[in-house]
């Protein structure tokens, strides 16, 4: 080897050595301050571009790692999102990003009480922000992401996301779920759709979208109505609409407004799931223990057994529970309504858990909550005459 190919092979090997250290994946480092120093120059003066917040509930995005090959032994909601947001290149090119830290634990950690406070955080910081990305984790993430898109006033975009690979491992989805899900609320792309989420490439709506799988990161799917679009890199795209996004104005938002309410309004809703001579058992104490409302996770059209059925009627009759009745089968409706009843369409028992939970804390009354099962609920499409 001459002293040239010398002098080369020396250089190959610290580039080597320089770019692993860069982008080691324990390590938390910002973008470079001289390169986003260069971008802020070339954009403040020809492009004002739109102002996107992160707002952190921890997860396993947020995850630190035993080591950087430990793809399951890791501590969830470690990291914080400010130090997150700095690790990733190229953000000026296209928002003006901040980040809120509003907890920093797994998504199943949280109460209904602390999503209300959620709720109002985004829709205050959409006050001043074109854009809203809430980062959870993924074990009940779409149930934050209904709730939201339930209660958040605001029409611009909000965008959850997460991960099922912590942020410290190799060939993580991290990084790119986050960077993702900015630049999809960046774009203004889901404005009227309410709350979308976005992982693996892919936009789902809230109300649809559900986790399939216990560790693959692309867990999760809208069954048989499928996604909303995809991001690839500079390209997304949108190909259908969901119902929100094609109400009127003065019709789009829900009629759960948080701030008519305390979080203390918010009464105890629970599921109960059925299964082969399931007993009494769970509806029973659910309404012991004070249950308004019980969401019925029934076998194939959403069928339960004569015990829980016997439970049911009581329920109804002595305590004025609500009932709603969905399918456990993962996918398909339910029509069948009556006295104290609700059919719950083709949403899951999760959503419409939440979705009762809400109407439970603004009304009392059957027909007003099967009233809004029946629209706000049923997610239909209704294209008005042309």
């Amino acid at each position: 080897m001459n002293g040239l190919q010398s002098k080369l092979a020396k250089t190959t090997v610290a580039a080597g050595l320089t770019f692993t250290l860069l982008f080691s994946a324990s390590t938390m480092l910002p973008v470079s301050t001289t390169y986003a120093a260069e971008v802020t120059q070339t954009i403040e003066g020809t492009v004002k571009l739109p102002k996107v917040q992160v707002i952190a509930t921890g997860g396993t995005i947020a995850g630190k790692s035993v080591d950087e090959t430990s793809f399951q032994n890791y501590k969830a909601g470690t990291l914080l999102m400010e130090d997150m947001v700095k690790a990733l290149p190229n953000l000026k090119k296209f928002a003006d990003v901040t980040s809120y830290q509003f907890g920093n634990a797994g998504s199943g950690s949280y109460t209904m009480q602390q999503l209300y406070d959620l709720s109002l955080k985004v829709d205050k910081a959409l006050e001043t922000q074109d854009g809203i990305v809430v980062t959870t984790g993924t074990d009940t993430m779409e149930e934050i992401a209904y709730f939201l898109d339930l209660t958040v006033r605001s029409s611009k975009p909000v965008v959850v996301t997460g991960s099922m690979r912590p942020w410290t491992v190799i060939g993580s989805d991290a990084q790119a779920n986050l960077f993702n899900a900015i630049k999809l609320a960046a774009s203004g792309k889901t404005k009227y759709y309410g709350t979308v989420l976005m992982l693996n490439d892919e936009i789902h709506t809230a109300r649809e979208v559900t986790k399939t799988n216990a560790y693959r990161t692309d867990t999760f799917e809208s069954p048989q109505l499928g996604i909303l679009g995809y991001i690839d890199e500079n390209n997304i795209r949108i190909y259908r609409a969901n119902s929100r996004a094609l109400l009127t104005a003065d019709k789009w938002a829900t009629p759960f407004d948080l701030t008519k309410i305390k979080s203390s309004d918010m009464p105890k809703v629970e599921i109960a799931y059925a299964y082969q001579d399931a007993g009494a058992g769970a509806i029973t104490g659910f309404v012991q223990d004070g249950a308004k409302g019980i969401v019925t996770s029934g076998t194939g059209a959403g069928g339960i057994s004569k015990a829980m059925g016997e439970a049911r009627t009581k329920a109804i009759k002595e305590n004025g529970v609500i009932f709603v009745a969905t399918t456990r089968t993962g996918s398909g409706s339910n029509y069948t309504s009556s006295d104290g009843i609700i059919a719950g369409d083709n949403l899951n028992a999760a959503h419409a858990r939440i979705l009762l939970e809400l109407a439970l804390s603004f009304s009392s009354d059957f027909n007003t909550i099967k009233g809004w099962f029946d629209t706000y609920g049923s997610g239909q499409v209704t294209i008005a005459d042309k």
